[in-house]
């Protein structure tokens, strides 16, 4: 009876430092450290595992007890554990409590134990010291995203709209990327008109920076129209076919085709900030990209670049050389002239790169192959888009190093809206019998609206979405008439 460890609550598993279900004396803390694999960091990883656990908050007020009894001192690594334990699992009073001790014990708090405080002290009728917190911050770094969430989450759960928008303003201007759960913050306090003009303005930053609202936050935007005085909105959750028309209002989304202005401001502006850019150079030669260049004006316009070694290694069937050759087999028997960039080690005969596929591939299409420190980026959007507006491009790669080389917003959108109307991808699991590229859509797939309606592409709960894809549910809101 008495050896299983399991029988009495007040025992627990020594060796592997399982954490106790209630709190222990300085003794059976004692016995438990001697028998713990590092006794020197046992405090600290048993309050880690504490948190964890979201064990009661006496367990951890044992220990504590237990160290100062040993030891005769807490450490700052354990005191912090403790605070974090504390602040995850909503102990106010511990809160307050362990502020005062670290403040009164230690000359300077690091920037972790302000972010704690202000996490703690924003969800308390003493929130407003947190934005007194959040000044100290201020004088060392810049506040995180986090920081800011909480604080405003802090003026908004206790009434005060306003000082939550004066914070999000400020964290804008210091140009923090805002946080998903902010704007959910945001629109769940906006019950009137008195915010409408910045809550839209949240929506158009989403579809300058090409995010897509999880669908938490899409069901805040549609309970905050459908709340707007007068019935004025109606929500519904949607598809889009085909043709870019919505199923539930029949309205014609935007085309996710450049006009030829946008095109011709689009290719400009890669040539000059990507291709032409300082940072081109970190990843290639003058000579190389001038080489390149010289070959691509040689040729007639391609209809499609392929980024060679990123789809060689879209396949487990088969090798490297095995999975190019049917993709560039595929395009060319479609009648489309292609372009393959590569690097010179796949002209190296091996396992991964056979010969006679190789050379079947130089037979078919045209090649480059870069050395083989090479980036393939720059490469690959100077030939699609010196080529004109109809060339495609194959690959998973979402540049999005080279988008944040360009100089604006505007332009950054442009790209993105190439990248999704031009780039074809192959799905995960590609079978080398029959080549299918994922559809591209005709209609643009960000945040849209008109005087009447917005049409909100979203992520469902659950869902998972590979990177380069585009969510297929939408929220659609209409005025009603």
């Amino acid at each position: 009876m008495g050896d299983d460890p399991h029988e009495d609550g007040r025992k627990v598993s020594a060796k592997g430092g399982d954490i106790p279900s209630h709190p222990l004396t300085v003794t059976e803390w004692k016995n438990l450290k001697e028998n713990f694999k590092i006794p020197q960091r046992f405090e600290v990883r048993m309050m880690e595992k504490m948190l964890v656990a979201n064990t009661d908050i006496d367990v951890a007020k044992s220990l504590l007890a237990f160290v100062a009894m040993e030891t005769g001192t807490l450490s700052y690594e354990l005191l912090l554990r403790y605070l974090t334990v504390c602040v995850h699992g909503s102990h106010h009073t511990e809160v307050f409590d362990m502020y005062d001790i670290m403040k009164n014990r230690f000359k300077t708090l690091d920037m972790g134990a302000y972010s704690l405080f202000v996490k703690g002290f924003s969800r308390t009728e003493r929130w407003q010291e947190c934005l007194l917190l959040l000044e100290t911050i201020k004088k060392v770094i810049t506040p995180s995203a986090r920081n800011y969430a909480d604080a405003i989450n802090g003026a908004v759960q206790h009434g005060d709209t306003a000082t939550g928008w004066r914070l999000y303003d400020e964290m804008m201007e210091k140009g923090v990327n805002p946080r998903q759960d902010i704007w959910q913050l945001l629109f769940n306090s906006g019950s009137d008109l008195s915010s409408e003009s910045k809550l839209h303005s949240i929506l158009f930053y989403m579809r300058e920076n090409q995010i897509y609202p999880d669908e938490a936050l899409a069901r805040s935007i549609k309970a905050w129209f459908e709340s707007l005085p007068g019935n004025q909105w109606k929500g519904s959750w949607a598809t889009i076919n085909a043709r870019g028309v919505c199923q539930s209002c029949k309205a014609g989304l935007e085309s996710i085709q450049l006009s030829e202005d946008e095109y011709r401001q689009l290719r400009d502006s890669v040539m000059r900030d990507v291709i032409e850019g300082p940072d081109v150079f970190n990843k290639t030669t003058p000579e190389e990209l001038e080489t390149f260049k010289r070959f691509v004006k040689r040729k007639p316009p391609f209809d499609v670049v392929i980024d060679g070694l990123n789809v060689a290694n879209s396949s487990t069937q088969g090798n490297q050389s095995e999975t190019l050759l049917a993709v560039v087999s595929q395009l060319v028997q479609d009648g489309l002239r292609v372009l393959v960039l590569g690097r010179k080690h796949m002209l190296r005969p091996s396992r991964s790169w056979d010969r006679g596929n190789m050379s079947l591939i130089q037979k078919r299409a045209d090649c480059f192959f870069t050395e083989n420190i090479s980036e393939d980026d720059p490469f690959l959007l100077y030939a699609a888009l010196h080529s004109g507006n109809h060339c495609k491009f194959v690959s998973r790669d979402l540049m999005r190093d080279h988008k944040a080389c360009l100089p604006n917003s505007s332009t950054r959108r442009l790209f993105f809206k190439w990248q999704r109307g031009h780039q074809m991808v192959l799905p995960n699991f590609l079978s080398l019998r029959r080549i299918v590229f994922q559809q591209i859509p005709s209609y643009d797939t960000i945040i849209q609206t008109d005087d009447n309606c917005w049409h909100i592409p979203y992520d469902p709960q659950w869902v998972e979405r590979c990177t380069y894809e585009v969510p297929k549910t939408w929220l659609c809101l209409t005025r009603n008439k």
